[in-house]
């Protein structure tokens, strides 16, 4: 590939405030020498070794989350409470330090991610026991972020399944109080994705804890979906530790609540 052509690929694959690693840049086409001219005469900047950005802007949060998503082999979105908050669902707000920046996915993220100054720090969560993958590729049960326009869009959470995902956080980083105010604030669900991802759902505790929450707020959603209609597995389960046992869903909460 000549320079002239390896400069329009470069601007094309990693357009400003977006990063590429090395990795993906060759396999777009350009040559590691090329890569590391441009590092030396200053068009690509390094992030950490083995991540470049263009030099004209610095990479955001929402730059890496595009990228990665770019780049992944395996689906990767935004969504528990920091989908949430794409979506306009006001959340406690973390006033310490950097924003989190909830990504979930079937493998790990890459240990670049968190090393990249933009910030934000970002968590992972495993996707394995919470969705199958026919659901990660269910574009229904997501939408899409425009962060600077004419840029790769970043995929993130539908309402409703973010606040599944925020459930899957109960009670060892999210509070029952905590899920329980934000239900309250959810009176537009849609009982069509609602059904979809409750049949997806791999986890007991989630579908179970979600039913208890729903019927303990009636939104005018929650008649039109039949607990029946779901795989809600057998026998107890403790999710508050201490607590009183729930007798219709079988789980334990607060006993204040």
């Amino acid at each position: 590939m000549l320079n002239h052509e390896a400069g329009k690929t470069l601007k094309q694959k990693l357009p400003l405030g977006m990063v590429a690693t090395k990795r993906w840049l060759q396999e777009q086409g350009l040559s590691l020498h090329y890569i590391d001219n441009s590092v030396r005469r200053g068009a690509l900047v390094v992030a950490v070794p083995g991540v470049y950005y263009r030099d004209e802007a610095r990479p955001t949060w929402q730059g890496v989350v595009a990228s990665l998503q770019q780049m992944a082999k395996l689906p990767v979105h935004v969504g528990g409470l920091s989908a949430l908050a794409v979506n306009g669902v006001s959340h406690f707000v973390n006033k310490r330090g950097n924003p989190i920046v909830n990504l979930y996915s079937p493998e790990k993220l890459p240990a670049w991610v968190n090393k990249i100054d933009v910030g934000a720090t970002f968590a992972w969560h495993g996707t394995k026991r919470l969705w199958p993958e026919s659901l990660l590729l269910d574009q229904s049960v997501f939408r899409h972020y425009e962060w600077v326009k004419g840029l790769p869009e970043i995929t993130y959470s539908s309402v409703e399944k973010a606040y599944l995902e925020v459930l899957n956080e109960v009670p060892k980083h999210i509070s029952f109080e905590h899920a329980d105010a934000l239900l309250q604030g959810l009176h537009n669900l849609s009982p069509r994705k609602l059904d979809t991802l409750l049949k997806g759902c791999l986890n007991v505790k989630v579908k179970r804890l979600f039913f208890w929450l729903a019927e303990r707020n009636q939104q005018a959603w929650f008649k039109y979906l039949k607990s029946e209609d779901y795989d809600l597995g057998a026998g107890k389960r403790v999710v508050a530790v201490n607590g009183r046992l729930e007798n219709k869903w079988q789980i334990t909460v607060p006993k204040e609540m």
